[in-house]
């Protein structure tokens, strides 16, 4: 499965972005699409989750309210509405997925599949 991850950009605080990310080269078998950011010398984070058959969602604390995950089944595409953007949502975004079923939807070991990153800057 290859992951392609867009949308990134600059945008001022306050302000809004979509993410999206397609999975394509085989049959999507995640359980979850996961959402993931990694800031300058930080360890990379769980931002959001959405599990693939069922469509519930799961955020970061830190994101909840401001972020709102959906997908596109038949597209194969999830997609990672951010409003209110803050400054401290500045970080590359990384969407992930599984090989087989896991329940383990926000822990970066557990992902077996990355995309290549999209860069989110909010600006003051």
């Amino acid at each position: 499965v290859q992951l392609q991850a867009s949308g990134g950009g600059l945008v001022q605080a306050g302000g809004s972005l979509r993410l999206s990310c397609t999975a394509s080269g085989s049959t999507f078998r995640s359980s979850y699409m996961g959402w993931f950011r990694q800031a300058p010398g930080r360890e990379r984070e769980f931002v959001a989750a959405i599990a693939w058959s069922g469509g519930s969602t799961y955020y970061a604390d830190s994101v909840m309210g401001r972020f709102t995950l959906s997908r596109d089944i038949a597209k194969t595409t999830g997609y990672l509405q951010m409003n209110d953007l803050k400054l401290e949502d500045t970080a590359v975004y990384y969407c992930a997925a599984h090989r087989w079923a896991n329940s383990w939807y926000d822990r970066v070991h557990e992902y077996d599949y990355w995309g290549q990153g999209t860069q989110v800057t909010v600006s003051s």
